[in-house]
């Protein structure tokens, strides 16, 4: 089962579109996650009709309808992986040990937020992945996005892609 990982899209404010290079693994993953800062509810509406299975939450960014359309934590289990998805886990210092807390039952927690991306396994074995943005790198020289596989409930070829400098 293969993965795209999104986060910090926010959209049209930071680009007017995805890059079509996004927009091709969307094509290719069994399941988009998108760890919230949408902005405008219209990327929700495509990545819905684009995807074969969405599974997104809201961000600090995202208004009224957007929250109303999705939570702020989602949970999933994808062929024995246990999945959550925050959009904010708090500052980089001590987020292993308060993520340990906050999502014991979990094998995977995606968040965003930061936009900056990570990849760490926390004490009790938790994996933390952010996607960091594919459409604002702020202070990262990239813009970003992940993909991973799930099979047979082991997460695998984890991958963080770097997108060329817009034009």
């Amino acid at each position: 089962m293969r993965l795209l990982l999104l986060a910090d899209t926010h959209l049209p404010k930071r680009a007017k579109a995805l890059p079509e290079q996004v927009w091709r693994e969307v094509v290719q993953a069994d399941v988009v996650f998108h760890a919230g800062d949408w902005v405008e509810p219209p990327l929700l509406d495509e990545l819905e009709s684009r995807s074969a299975r969405l599974i997104g939450v809201w961000g600090n960014n995202d208004g009224e309808e957007l929250r109303r359309r999705l939570p702020e934590i989602a949970r999933v289990e994808l062929d024995g992986v246990r999945f959550a998805m925050i959009h904010e886990t708090g500052a980089a210092q001590g987020r292993e040990r308060r993520c340990d807390e906050d999502f014991p039952d979990t094998d995977v927690l995606v968040f965003g937020h930061s936009h900056i991306p990570w990849d760490t396994v926390t004490p009790n074995g938790l994996r933390l992945l952010n996607p960091g943005s594919p459409t604002d790198r702020r202070r990262q020289p990239h813009c970003t996005y992940q993909t991973a596989e799930v099979s047979d409930g082991t997460l695998t070829n984890v991958e963080l892609h770097r997108l060329p400098p817009r034009s």
